[in-house]
This record gives C-alpha cells, structure tokens and sequence, in this order.
C-alpha cells in the first residue's frame, strides 16, 4: 500500500509527465483527492509542552516520572499521566540498555542502615580521557540517604589514597559504624584494615562476584555513568574533576531519587533532622 507521501509524489508525478490536472491524476491513479490534498496542520506547542522539552533537552537521562517531579518543585501543577503523553508525543522517551537474563534465584538482602552516618558504600568505576589515558574514580556515598559524599578523580588511586580520603571526609561528616565493599587490591590491604582497626570501622566485605550485595554503590554508580560519563568528552583531568564535581552538587542537591520520596539526598537529610518520624524510606 502507498504512502500519503508517496502518494502525493506520484500524482505530481503524473500531472508533469503528462500534463494533467490533479483531479485528473488521482482519478488515473485510483487515489482520493482529499488524502493528496490534505496538508498536516501542527499545533504550536503549548506552555507545558515547553517546559517538558526544556527540561528535557538540560537532562537528557531523565524519564517522564523525574520531570515531573522538577515541574512540580518549579509550582507546575500537572498530572504525571499529561506529562507521559506529552514526553512520547515529543519523541523524549530515553533508550534504555537491554539487561543480560540471568537465572533467578534467592538474593540476600541488604542490610539497610537505620539512619545516616552508619554505613558508607565504596566502589571505584573507571572512564577514558579525550586523549585515550584512562582515570579511575572512587565512589562513596551514605547507603542510608544516599548523599554522595565523594568523587574522587586521578588515574591512579591506591589504598593510601583511599585511607587519605577517609581521613578527610571524617573531618567533615565523621566515621561510620561500617564501610560496605568488594574485594578490590585497594580494599583488602593490610594498611586499610590497620585503619579500621584503630579508628572501630568495620569493614563490610561483599562475596566475590556478587556486586549486588554492594547495591546502594552499584545503583549509584549506573546513575553517574548514564547521566554524566556517558554524556560528555573530558579533555583532561582538570576538566573531568570539574564536570564530575559539578554533577556531584546537582545529584545531591536536585536530582530527585524514587527512594527518598522523590527528594534529594540533602533534602531528605535536612527532612530526617527536623522530623526522622515522619519519613518513609524505601531501603
């Protein structure tokens, strides 16, 4: 079956070859006058339709449910059904990367932390520089308000790196009860558990080849790489700890996360301070 496009190419086809009206075409083409004639009329885009295409074009990661959320904080009343259609309508929808099926079976669950500052997650993830050197960065966030409380960034970070910047987060935030890890060179050296020791951190290891039992890390690692590695070309170091640093602020200032009732990490924690029984968290 033809197109009305095709279709309208082929009447003024035939009118030029032969030198016929557009009536007389369709009726040799077998074809209605009204589809060749027709001419889509676009509406203009409504005030919302902006918005949506605004915040959608300034993060480009973010779902219909996340845009909403921002519309809402900005004092948009709308419904997140209307904000659906006008994000399919607009052609918005974020591809997402099929998952590898895996075998189901019986996970353990996570020992969730019962207020801030009692369990910290690390991880290190690694990206490449426009010059092809690779850099490393060292993730570590507070599992229970999942405030990031540090990316570090250089292209190498071995363990006295790591007990370097403990040492300095607990200046400002103090220490956990526990640090939850893998079973990385950086993590299972001698001088890191010497440090525990002395300062009464536990060090949480997970089983070797089981990241989902470091999964508040594994969760925000996929978010910092679909929001921000995947999304920019670093020039060099500088560059990289500046656009990083940048997207640490926004995800613990801005970004709304599902499981802190759409708030932020600083929003949920300034929440929990004023009033800890009035928040449900997810876990």
């Amino acid at each position: 079956m033809v197109g009305p496009v095709a279709s309208r190419k082929l009447v003024a086809y035939v009118q030029d070859r032969h030198q016929v009206s557009q009536r007389r075409a369709c009726r040799i083409l077998s074809l209605d006058r009204s589809s060749v004639r027709y001419r889509p009329r676009r509406q203009a885009q409504s005030e919302l339709q902006q918005q949506v295409c605004k915040l959608a074009e300034q993060r480009p990661r973010f779902g219909y449910r996340r845009l909403t959320t921002l519309l809402r904080r900005a004092g948009t009343l709308v419904n997140h059904k209307r904000v659906y259609r006008i994000y399919r309508q607009e052609g918005l929808a974020v591809r997402r990367r099929q998952r590898k099926r895996i075998a189901l079976g019986q996970r353990p669950l996570l020992n969730a932390p019962s207020q801030p500052g009692e369990e910290w997650s690390l991880d290190f993830t690694q990206d490449t520089l426009a010059n092809g050197r690779s850099f490393r960065t060292l993730n570590i966030i507070d599992s229970y308000s999942r405030l990031c409380l540090a990316i570090e960034v250089d292209t190498s970070l071995p363990c006295a790196r790591v007990i370097r910047i403990l040492e300095r987060l607990q200046a400002e935030h103090g220490l956990p009860q526990r640090l939850r890890i893998d079973n990385g060179p950086e993590f299972t050296a001698q001088a890191l558990d010497a440090w525990a020791y002395q300062h009464a951190v536990q060090l949480l290891f997970i089983q070797p080849g089981k990241p989902m039992q470091n999964g508040y890390i594994e969760s925000f690692n996929g978010k910092f790489r679909d929001e921000c590695l995947n999304l920019h070309w670093f020039l060099d170091l500088d560059d990289a700890r500046k656009m990083i640093d940048a997207w640490r602020f926004d995800y613990n200032t801005l970004r709304p996360h599902s499981s802190l009732n759409n708030l932020s990490p600083v929003a949920y924690l300034q929440s929990y301070h004023s009033s800890p029984d009035s928040l449900t968290y997810a876990g």
